[in-house]
């Protein structure tokens, strides 16, 4: 009896220790398989993709190439067309490097009027003493230079006549402007605002008409200047620097200004020699 009794033990334990196995084995199965699954997924989301990344390719490709046949039709049309109308492609380029020879010729025109002018300009603004670079602004805007002379320093006051003490400055302007005998010279009167009540003088139109006359008068008359290069011309109240609501600003629009300019008919004639027409 005691010895049945421990063979259904044991027999009772190897098929306890048997279940327990094929529990572990079952468990390791399932985690495979759960695995395999998961990869399986992957692996079909990833061939999607991929073939979804092919039909976006070959979409795009042949988009490219209906671009491209477009592309050649117009290019065999403008052919076509340039072979109908007889243009000529070298007479086209021969064209075009005239051209550009041209807009070289005017750079080199504009640079080489550009540094006389500050040449000149700074010739005249080395012969002025300290005192007068404070009553002579010179400046040079677009190729011209505008020398401007505050009318206490030139007139006598209440006056269009040129006083004494302005001499010594129209000396060192008159000298530039003959050294300088390629540019003409705009002799140009301005007022404030202000009327003018005198005797022979309506208005300030007459009175900055009168200041530029004789200032163009006094370089002729004491320096030699040839008139035929000065011209003299007022503006009135009509060209104000500065507002007239202030007595200082009054004083900055009452000026004369010197403006020194090439001539007008060598400059066009630089302008004008352009490229031969190699066509002729």
């Amino acid at each position: 009896m005691k010895k049945n009794y421990l063979f259904v033990a044991l027999l009772a334990g190897t098929m306890l220790i048997s279940s327990c196995a094929s529990k572990k084995e079952l468990e390791n199965c399932q985690n495979e398989n759960k695995e395999l699954s998961g990869n399986y997924q992957s692996a079909k989301e990833e061939l999607a993709a991929s073939k979804a990344r092919v039909a976006s390719l070959e979409e795009q490709l042949a988009q490219q190439k209906k671009d491209y046949a477009l592309l050649q039709q117009s290019l065999d049309k403008s052919l076509v067309n340039a072979n109908s109308n007889n243009i000529n492609i070298s007479k086209l380029v021969d064209q075009i490097n005239e051209s550009n020879q041209y807009i070289r010729h005017l750079v080199e025109v504009k640079s080489k009027s550009d540094s006389l002018n500050m040449v000149l300009t700074n010739n005249l603004t080395r012969s002025l003493s300290k005192e007068e670079m404070k009553e002579v602004d010179v400046q040079v805007l677009k190729g011209v230079v505008y020398i401007s002379l505050a009318d206490n320093m030139l007139y006598k006051s209440g006056s269009y006549e040129v006083n004494d003490r302005a001499a010594e400055t129209l000396s060192k302007i008159a000298k530039i402007i003959t050294d300088y005998k390629d540019y003409d010279v705009l002799i140009e009167g301005n007022t404030d605002n202000v009327p003018i009540s005198r005797e022979n003088i309506r208005n300030n139109w007459d009175l900055s008409a009168l200041r530029a006359s004789s200032v163009v008068q006094y370089l002729q008359n004491h320096y030699g200047v040839d008139p035929k290069r000065l011209t003299a011309g007022g503006r009135g109240e009509y060209n104000p620097v500065a507002s007239n609501a202030s007595e200082v600003g009054r004083q900055r629009n009452r000026r004369t200004q010197i403006i020194i300019t090439p001539k007008l008919d060598q400059f066009m004639e630089l302008i004008d020699k352009a490229p031969e027409d190699s066509s002729k």
